[in-house]
């Protein structure tokens, strides 16, 4: 018995030894097999001790053919709470009459003793260093048997071999888990440093409500709206046509917020290929489809703990509604080619130049989306309805902008501002920080002088004609220019500073359409 016992060990120390701690699991069940047949018994079982709760519970079990194994997570104190506390004590268990040795009233361990068909058990508890980590045992269910020191030595050093092996596995699985973290970490920075990059070279910044210029009743009732909002965790729609400073206010909100100290996340829903929406807002794994070569945190991951701000909103695809529903109703989601679910907290700004209503009427948007967005919605005026703040707005749009170009301009002729103020303003703030951006490129001096373009454009909107029909003559110059070319370097929607998507859907309403050219026969 004994050249037997050590054959035993050094096979079970070669081959814990060599083997990955993702494949400990298998040599444990080989081991409980080899220790069945060298007892003599009929089941054995390991449990693991598990540390943040001290809890044991049955991780393997192996018994002969007709003998019922113990189901793997039992937990031993629900069905031997007698024995663990002992166990857990460091005593060790040896029952030659289980039945007759358990305390008289302990109902739910003879229970469970007379289910499992267990006579004869030996327990021995193992730790690693000042941890306990599992307890090792083997039983009889068809005849009694005694036990001999000699018997819980030989237990109690295969025992150790496999507590040595499970702590050994634990450290790697933990030891994973961490390096992943610190990817996940270094993947997230990494986005966010990409993504404050971009807002700190954009025009809009991380400003509060103070960057926002003008003093209009129409604009303080958007301002005191959102400033009402921003303390909360409410979702909020901003309302309003392009240009009118939806992603400005939204970044006001965010910095009032309590989550000001997490980024804001920008998402431009029109800007991204329908085909990438779903890997941009969710994040992708790699080979999930072609070309990703690696994985990416999606937006919403990035802004875990902070504020997602959705631009265009209107613009998403009703499966991707459908995926971004489910997130604001539960914060969970799963990046495209995972299986694993995750989950955020994230605050969830939108902002739309559509009407919603409309789009729901033709179901082309989720009337449950529109519903969980739209709580708190914000309405912010057009240019035309709040002419008294374009003075403001000109001297923050030059006080912001000179120095880009080198300029230092001191006053502005009274006839350049009467025609900023009378102007229609159809591309709204927008528009208007073009025109002013192109000023001061042209201008050299002191004084800020309009091009002559815009002059133009100012006086038949005051002599009368409809800001409709200035637009679509402007519409119309320009696509002729670029003989109806939509999209690419130098074409109408660059010239026009507009998207591609938004130009098209102004020139469906303005019923501007490519002319037919026919050929005689």
């Amino acid at each position: 018995m004994g050249v037997v016992f050590k054959e035993i060990t050094s096979d079970l120390l070669l081959r814990f030894s060599a083997v990955e701690g993702q494949r400990v699991d298998d040599q444990v069940d080989y081991t409980l097999e080899s220790l069945v047949k060298f007892f003599d018994t009929d089941r054995s079982s390991l449990m693991e001790i598990h540390a943040d709760t001290g809890l044991m519970m049955v991780s393997h079990s192996w018994a002969r053919p007709g003998i019922e194994a113990v189901a793997r997570g039992t937990r031993f104190d629900g069905a031997f709470p007698w024995c663990q506390a002992r166990l857990l004590e460091g005593k060790t268990l040896r029952f030659e009459r289980l039945l007759d040795e358990l305390p008289i009233d302990d109902l739910t361990e003879r229970r469970c003793a007379t289910t499992l068909s267990i006579l004869s058990q030996v327990a021995v508890p193992l730790k690693v260093g000042r941890s306990w980590v599992c307890a090792l045992l083997t039983e009889t269910a068809r005849s009694y048997r005694s036990w001999t020191d000699e018997d819980i030595q030989r237990l109690r050093i295969v025992g150790q071999i496999l507590a040595n092996a499970i702590h050994r596995r634990n450290l790697e699985t933990e030891l994973r888990k961490s390096l992943a973290e610190v990817r996940r970490l270094e993947q997230r920075l990494e986005a966010e440093n990409r993504y404050l990059r971009e807002a700190l070279e954009s025009d809009v910044g991380f400003d509060g409500f103070e960057r926002i210029a003008g003093k209009s009743c129409a604009l303080r009732k958007a301002l005191e709206l959102a400033a009402s909002v921003a303390p909360t965790s409410m979702a909020v729609l901003l309302l309003g046509e392009t240009g009118t400073g939806k992603e400005l206010l939204a970044r006001a909100i965010h910095a009032r917020s309590t989550r000001s100290e997490r980024p804001i996340i920008t998402v431009n829903c029109a800007a991204l290929p329908s085909a990438l929406v779903e890997s941009e807002l969710f994040g992708h794994e790699k080979g999930a489809f072609t070309g990703a070569s690696s994985a990416k945190v999606g937006r919403f991951e990035l802004a875990d703990g902070g504020t997602l701000f959705l631009d265009e909103v209107g613009e998403l695809a009703p499966e991707v509604q459908a995926k971004l529903l489910r997130v604001l109703e539960s914060g969970e989601f799963e990046r495209v080619g995972a299986t694993r679910t995750r989950k955020v907290d994230v605050r969830i700004l939108a902002a739309t130049n559509r009407d919603l209503e409309r789009r729901m009427a033709e179901g082309r948007f989720r009337d449950d989306l529109y519903y969980r967005l739209s709580s708190f919605p914000i309405l912010l005026p057009p240019l035309r309805e709040r002419r008294e703040d374009i003075p403001l707005l000109v001297w923050d749009l030059i006080q912001r902008r000179q120095n880009k170009f080198g300029r230092r301009i001191e006053r502005i002729p009274e006839g350049s501002m009467r025609a900023l103020m009378r102007y229609e303003w159809p591309g709204n703030v927008r528009e208007l920080s073009n025109v002013i951006e192109r000023a001061l490129i042209l201008n050299s001096g002191p004084e800020l002088q309009l091009d002559a373009a815009f002059q133009g454009r100012s006086e038949r909107t005051q002599a009368g004609e409809s800001l409709e029909a200035v637009e679509r003559a402007h519409f119309l110059r320009v696509l002729e220019r670029c003989h109806w070319r939509i999209t690419g370097v130098g074409q109408a929607a660059e010239i026009l500073r507009m998207k591609p998507s938004t130009l098209r859907h102004r020139l469906k309403k303005l019923g501007i359409e490519r002319p037919v050219i026919r050929f005689s026969a």
